[in-house]
């Protein structure tokens, strides 16, 4: 089969533009790994997780309380967003009206296109105070889950409906025909059917979450803290850099970028993880 012309020069162009994409990704680790060596030398790995606090200008680097903050506003995030964002998918497709499941995708689609800032201005206005007469202070870790939860759901929300979309129709109908109710058909058919897509969708809000910064800086209450209980002020290794890039010099600095690279280790775990899944999809 004879390829013509313009495709070749599309997948020469497809081509250029993944190999710049790779590129840039590749220059920020550098660029990460970079400014983070003097200090990993200096101080070394281990400090940064046995050191008694985080006191940079004390030479105290111990970043694990921020690294708990991370990971416990994430995963009460995606607890949060995941069932309610893919209830929605299901929802839009296979219960709603096609007028009133458009209005809902549209709903879902502003919600995406709301600025962080908003939704932190919103939070330590409305959500921090209703917080703080069950339990003070209010800002808090629950501030900055129900804030991040609330961000990530439009991702898991679209990416399930799109997953659901591209489906055969010939599934519901075979599910049909044997006897099953909605329900089963969606629980007995449509999920493992469309598991990737579902599962990519988890991948992708936990990429945003992790790398939120300015709602969770505005609501979490930025204290250096393992937190002992949900109404506990915490603080995130991307607030943690916002906070203190503007004057920090020298080894703290240096470890700051050395939180930048904990984060990118992460991303790059959910990558490896959504490779994974994707791989196991198509040798299925």
């Amino acid at each position: 089969m004879s390829i013509s012309r313009n495709e070749v020069v599309l997948v020469w162009i497809l081509r250029g533009m993944a190999t710049i994409s790779g590129a840039i990704g590749l220059l920020i680790i550098v660029f990460l790994c970079g400014n983070a060596w003097n200090v990993l030398q200096a101080v070394g790995l281990a400090r940064f997780w046995s050191d008694s606090s985080w006191h940079p200008t004390r030479e105290q680097y111990n970043l694990l309380p921020m690294v708990w903050g991370t990971l416990l506003v994430t995963l009460g995030a995606v607890a949060i967003a995941t069932p309610l964002g893919i209830a929605s998918a299901v929802f839009c497709q296979y219960y709603a009206p096609s007028a009133i499941a458009h209005i809902y995708r549209r709903m879902i689609e502003l919600l995406a296109g709301i600025p962080s800032v908003v939704y932190g201005f919103w939070g330590l206005v409305v959500l921090v105070p209703i917080i703080n007469r069950l339990h003070p202070p209010g800002p808090s870790l629950l501030a900055g889950i129900l804030i991040l939860g609330l961000m990530i759901l439009p991702t898991v929300a679209l990416v399930a409906d799109a997953s659901f979309a591209s489906l055969p129709a010939e599934y519901r109908r075979s599910s049909a025909a044997l006897g099953l109710g909605p329900w089963a058909t969606v629980w007995g058919v449509i999920f493992p059917a469309a598991k990737s897509g579902l599962i990519t969708g988890i991948i992708l809000e936990t990429g945003r979450a992790i790398g939120e910064t300015m709602a969770v800086l505005m609501v979490c209450g930025n204290v250096v803290q393992i937190p002992k209980s949900i109404f506990a002020p915490v603080r995130t290794l991307t607030a943690n850099i916002a906070l203190e890039m503007a004057y920090a010099t020298g080894n703290h600095q240096g470890a700051l970028f050395v939180s930048g690279l904990m984060l990118m280790a992460m991303v790059l775990l959910l990558v490896a993880i959504a490779e994974a899944i994707d791989r196991g999809h198509i040798y299925d």
